[in-house]
Parts: C-alpha cells; structure tokens; sequence
C-alpha cells in the first residue's frame, strides 16, 4: 500500500528540523515549569541552574529527572503547570500500587494528543473511510480516550465499544464492519480465540489492522494475533504521564515505533546510575514533554527497557525509532540472583507453539526463591496422555533453563484455566512481596 501520513512535512522533516524545532520547544517547557511548577523550580535552584542555563537538546542532561513518585508527592495538583481553569480534562493511572498518578490536559494537549494518534492510524493505512473499533477501555485510564480522538480527528468512524462483553464485541466487529480493532494485545488474542470457539471465520470481517499496546508484547505473539484475526498487528506505546497512548507508533514496516520528536524527546539512560547512554545500546527510556501545557513533565524515568534506533526507515519518515519495551526495570524478576523478564518466558512458549495465556509465580521457600510457571494447553495438547504432558513440561523446563540460566517448575494447565484479562495483562504473582520479603 501507498504510505499514508497525517502530517507529512513534520514526519518527514530532516533530522536538522527535528533538532532545532526540539530545542526551541525544550528551552520555552523549561521557562514554563520554572516559573509555573514549584517543584520543578526548587530542583533547579538547588542544581545551580536557570532556564538560562537550558539553549537547547544538548543541555537536556543538566536536568533533573522526574520519577512517578513525584507525581505521588505532589498529588492531585502539585505539577500541574496551569491553573486548573484551564484544565479541561483528567487521566489517572490504575493505582495498582500506592496513590494513583493524575495528569491534566489542556484543549491544546488533547489537540496534539488527537494528531499524535492520527498519525499512528494514518501509519497502519487508515483514513476517513475507516471504522475504528476501540476496545480499550475508557474512562480515567487514557486508552479509550486517545484512540478515540485520533480517529476523530482524521475523519474516520470511531466505535467506542470499550473493553469486555466480548460476545458483543464479536458481534459489533461483524454487523458493523469495523476494519482497524485498537486494544491490549492479549484481548485481541482473547478476541481471535473467541472467533475461534464460535466458528468465525476472520477472513469474513472487514479487520484489516489492529493497533495494540498498553502491556508488553513478543513478535511471536503478534505471529499469533495477525493468524487468529488474519490482520496486520501494529504496536503503539504510550503511558499516562506522558500523554497515554501513540506517544509513539509503528509504521507499515513494523520495524519500531517512531516517537513523535516534535512532542517529546526520548533518551537512553543507564538504570543503575542515571548516565545517558548512546542511541543503539539498550538502556532506560527517558521523555521530556516539549509540547504540553498542563503536564510537561521532564526527563521522565519510564522504567521501560528499550532501544532507540536513528537508521533512516523505509518508509520516508524521520523521527526515531524505539524498539518494544524489552521489560521494565521496576518489573524485573531477580531470582537466584538473575535478572528475569517475563518477556523471556513468553518467547520461549510461544516459539514451542503454546498460548500467551500463562501466570509466573514467584515465591521464598526455605530461604530459596522458585520459580514455577503455568501455561495453558490447547484442546489437542490436553488430550493427551499424563505421559506425554509431563514430556512437554520437561521440554519447557529445558528450554527455559536454557534462556534464562535458572530452573523453572513449568505445570500445563487445562485450556481457559487461566483468567482473562480485559485490561493490562497480570502474569506475575510475585508471593515474596506480600511476604515482605527482598527481590
């Protein structure tokens, strides 16, 4: 297909643009938030810094770093850089742990947020004609909402179906003709393996792209979706401090998510010691907001791990490129003394032609972490005899050991065993935590 942009003169500006348009908009953040954010000013004072200080990209280091206990700190208002007047709407993060996060958004941040997300369904082929089925959930999580207005804003027709009732999203794909599906990557596998169950046959929707993001996801498992729902699979990454989803977003090469350079500035830092790193070595994301009113939070510590790519793509546009989330810093399992992502695990599964519907639970038993994980079997494998099932958790445990250089205690567990999640994903039930123990 022909390549579609949204705004092709800043997509494909040169990297000289970029540069310069990126330290004009830092250097005018930096002023806004000194003078507007009293936290943001009292950590450059006590740096020895002004907004003076700050002339461009190449000064982004002397900066402080923003964590998301800040936002906990100075919840619900602390850092909002506007008055509230003029804040016309508010996000927060599902509030897993401690006090959830929340950030505001002027008309002009949700202005942006709308062409940040038409961008990315221009990207997947997407234009007026469209029917965008947006199964991410609404309300205070910023799913829904930025999917939503992306498809607004391009003209296309967007189906706010939100998550869950999965028999009537089934229902709305097939009367409706929605032709780009946007959710968690494993609703849209819960979807495929329910299309599966009632004997539809995907190749009689009008789905031809599916925009996923919100939880980490393998390549073997887009494999998996793209054959289930018989669509291209496009990756989006976003987090609610930022602006939620398609702060960046993956073109038709599926070869890293381009990150929107005339919003946001992405580093590389060393988790351990908060050094940036050069582009190409795997490292933190860092973002700094260049372009938001309400929220423009600075050098913001993701915790995701990931690769920044600059090698031009192929399809015409300039900004970089991010790999996938490899994991998170904060998420990472140290077992024995190994450092384990669950994202290992879902690779090794998925190449040994099991499902992504798996659960790691991670425990201290006479002072000994274990690691044990449970997978689910399809009805073929689960018709199997005890013998033969035992043979393939003993597979499994070899692989696994293999990849991560510990043992696992692999159990296969009866098909849609596992609970479905119509949000994020939980795969890791971490049991040294409620015990209080160390990782």
């Amino acid at each position: 297909m022909a390549e579609k942009y949204w705004q092709k003169e800043i997509e494909t500006a040169s990297r000289e643009e970029i540069k310069a348009i990126q330290s004009e908009r830092l250097k005018k953040t930096v002023k806004h938030v000194f003078e507007n954010v009293e936290p943001y000013r009292k950590r450059m004072e006590e740096a020895g810094l002004t907004p003076d200080d700050i002339q461009g990209v190449e000064d982004l280091y002397k900066l402080p770093f923003t964590v998301k206990q800040d936002l906990r700190d100075y919840y619900p208002y602390g850092l909002f850089a506007v008055p509230t007047k003029d804040v016309v709407r508010l996000h927060a993060s599902s509030g897993t742990t401690g006090k959830q996060i929340v950030v505001g958004y002027t008309q002009n941040d949700l202005d942006v947020w709308d062409d940040i997300a038409a961008r990315q369904l221009c990207a997947v082929g997407a234009d007026e004609n469209d029917f965008v089925h947006v199964s991410y959930g609404y309300g205070l999580f910023t799913g829904g909402f930025g999917l939503h207005g992306g498809a607004t804003k391009l003209g296309a027709t967007a189906i706010p179906v939100s998550s869950g009732n999965t028999d009537r999203q089934v229902t709305i794909l097939q009367d409706f003709g929605s032709t780009v599906l946007c959710c968690t990557p494993s609703y849209a596998m819960y979807i495929g393996e329910t299309l599966k169950k009632k004997g539809v046959d995907p190749k009689t929707l009008s789905l031809k792209a599916g925009i996923f993001g919100a939880e980490p996801w393998t390549e073997e498992m887009r494999q998996q979706i793209e054959e289930l729902l018989d669509i291209k699979a496009y990756d989006v990454y976003g987090l609610t401090e930022i602006m939620g989803p398609c702060v960046s977003y993956e073109c038709s090469q599926q070869a890293g998510m381009h990150v929107n350079e005339d919003h946001f500035i992405i580093e590389t830092i060393n988790p351990d010691t908060g050094e940036v790193i050069p582009n190409g070595e795997v490292g933190e994301l860092v973002f700094t907001c260049i372009t938001k009113e309400c929220c423009p939070f600075i050098r913001y510590r993701t915790r995701d791990i990931g690769v920044v790519n600059t090698e031009p793509c192929a399809c015409g546009r300039t900004f970089v490129r991010m790999s996938k989330p490899m994991g998170r810093s904060d998420d990472m399992l140290i077992i024995r003394g190994v450092n384990v992502f669950p994202s290992q695990i879902e690779t090794v599964l998925l190449k040994m032609g099991y499902s992504p519907n798996y659960k790691i639970y991670v425990d201290r038993v006479n002072n000994t972490d274990t690691l044990d994980v449970h997978v689910e079997m399809n009805e073929d494998m689960f018709s199997d005899t005890i013998g033969v099932i035992k043979a393939n958790e003993e597979k499994l445990e070899a692989e696994l050991r293999s990849l991560l250089g510990i043992s696992a205690n692999v159990k296969l567990v009866a098909p849609n065993s596992i609970e479905r999640s119509m949000g994020k994903a939980v795969r890791v039930e971490d049991k040294r935590k409620l015990l209080g123990g160390k990782k």
